[in-house]
């Protein structure tokens, strides 16, 4: 199957109340999309095609190369967004995947169960939905009585019955991408002047097409980021992650709530984290080290057997066996740190 995935990057995010673009504000050490990026890389799609707009530069200068830009030059909503993208599709894919730069909390399991599931039901539509605590603001999804996808309803235009409905639109969708590109232009125009992907679910109704559906095992993975208390929230979850699979991977980890791990952060077996450490940048810290309370390591090789206590390190090596602080400071230089 050709996998074709589209990351729409180019909203402006009024409620960060910021003058950087939303999806370059770093979430758990790292800019939103970067975490987006990474995942749908994990996928190996055969294209990956980041439709950008608002301050497209500086989203572009963030990802980088080895994707393909699209310009949304209007913000004339998500069915635009990916009408923007489709001439820059240049292979023929079986599907097309459209993910959301704002929504750093998917994981690639996730979203390989739900390409799999579309493919595997010959879906003309596959919806990823989720169920949250509280489905205030979100689509509802609704069925008919034999389970069957008949629409989604916004939650300002849904019934009481209607918004008791658990189950909600995550946004997050899959295509049989020969008719995404034939029913893309024929795209309703909603008042407020954009066109709505969602419309689409709708159409394939309609026609008696396939709409399959898959529930996000975890609902956080799917909240989009709109503000900075979504964007701590979401931070919170990453850290926590990152946390577990150091403890999982045989890392102590005295009092983990007070741990900050960046996400290019690897530790060895059987060394011990005590309170109140970030670790930040490119950290290496080899199997049997003692990282003690009060820490901060920026780009710093830990050897073997090492012990580091209340010390701000950055740009250096701590040989195997040696014994630093407590209360050191010190920054070497970043042209002398050896390749991680």
């Amino acid at each position: 199957m050709k996998l074709a995935v589209i990351v729409l990057a180019a909203g402006q995010g009024t409620r960060m109340k910021s003058d950087v673009p939303k999806v370059v504000h770093p979430v758990a050490g790292r800019p939103m999309i970067l975490e987006v990026i990474e995942v749908a890389r994990a996928l190996h799609p055969d294209e990956l095609v980041v439709v950008i707009g608002h301050k497209a530069d500086r989203v572009k200068a963030v990802v980088g190369d080895g994707v393909t830009y699209a310009l949304q030059p209007e913000p004339l909503g998500t069915g635009h967004a990916v009408a923007q993208a489709a001439p820059h599709v240049r292979t023929t894919p079986d599907t097309v995947l459209v993910l959301y730069g704002d929504t750093p909390l998917i994981r690639a399991s996730t979203l390989r169960a739900f390409v799999d599931a579309h493919a595997q039901h010959q879906a003309t539509v596959t919806l990823l939905t989720f169920e949250p605590d509280d489905p205030t603001g979100y689509g509802r999804i609704v069925r008919d009585e034999a389970g069957r996808i008949v629409g989604i309803v916004e939650h300002r235009d849904a019934t009481e019955a209607q918004r008791a409905i658990r189950e909600c639109n995550s946004g997050i969708l899959a295509f049989q991408a020969p008719w995404l590109w034939a029913h893309l232009p024929h795209l309703p125009l909603r008042p407020k002047g954009e066109y709505y992907l969602t419309d689409l679910v709708a159409m394939a109704v309609a026609e008696g097409r396939t709409v399959h559906s898959v529930v996000a095992p975890d609902p956080r993975e799917v909240i989009g980021v709109n503000d900075r208390v979504q964007l701590a929230a979401a931070s919170a979850v990453l850290f926590g992650r990152r946390r577990e699979a150091l403890m999982r991977g045989g890392v102590t980890l005295v009092d983990p709530a007070t741990v900050y791990v960046g996400p290019d952060v690897h530790v060895g077996r059987d060394t011990v984290i005590e309170p109140n450490v970030v670790l930040e940048g490119r950290v290496r810290v080899g199997p049997r080290c003692h990282i003690g309370p009060n820490c901060v390591l920026r780009h710093v090789v830990v050897e073997a057997g090492a012990r580091v206590v209340q010390a701000h390190l950055a740009h250096l090596v701590v040989p195997a066996g040696a014994h630093v602080g407590p209360f050191v400071c010190r920054e070497g230089s970043a042209e002398e740190m050896p390749a991680l």
